[in-house]
């Protein structure tokens, strides 16, 4: 059976594209349109994201980003998993890689919006040590937010 791997991409990789549309069509399931924050690939500011995609083999089976925010903040962004690959563990090796970039680069606190309509997401963020705080930036007016963050610690030496 393939390896699942995570790997760094561009903004502008096939993969991560075709990944966040289906992340898209998947949100539209959930919520209502209004209430979907999405990825303007047009914004020069994208480029400051630093993107991952997951991989089975040669197949991409989920993504994850990292956008810096003021400071030592960063922001989980399009975080997502295929529904047959979910339980994989591909999730959590997304999200270590993503985390461990966030450090290299800087960052010690990652923040993150989801909403009540991904109980799995709220499951699987408590689990790796994210905790619910007041909602901030565009999602402080959107009620249907609910976010979380996590102090991130340097691995020991």
């Amino acid at each position: 059976m393939p390896l699942i791997s995570v790997h760094s991409v561009s903004y502008d990789h096939p993969h991560l594209h075709q990944l966040i549309r289906n992340l898209d069509e998947e949100l539209l399931e959930r919520y209502p349109p209004e209430e979907i924050f999405t990825l303007d690939f047009s914004d020069p500011h994208v480029q400051e994201i630093s993107f991952a995609v997951a991989y089975l083999g040669d197949m991409p089976i989920g993504c994850g980003a990292i956008r810096p925010l003021e400071g030592e903040e960063a922001e989980l962004k399009r975080f997502f998993v295929e529904r047959p690959h979910r339980g994989s563990g591909a999730a959590a090796l997304i999200l270590r890689h993503l985390e461990e970039n966030a450090l290299k680069d800087g960052y010690r606190i990652i923040k993150l919006e989801t909403g009540p309509e991904q109980p799995e997401s709220l499951r699987f963020y408590a689990k790796n040590g994210y905790y619910e705080i007041p909602r901030f930036g565009p999602y402080t007016e959107c009620h249907s937010s609910m976010c979380f963050e996590k102090r991130l610690q340097p691995a020991s030496a």
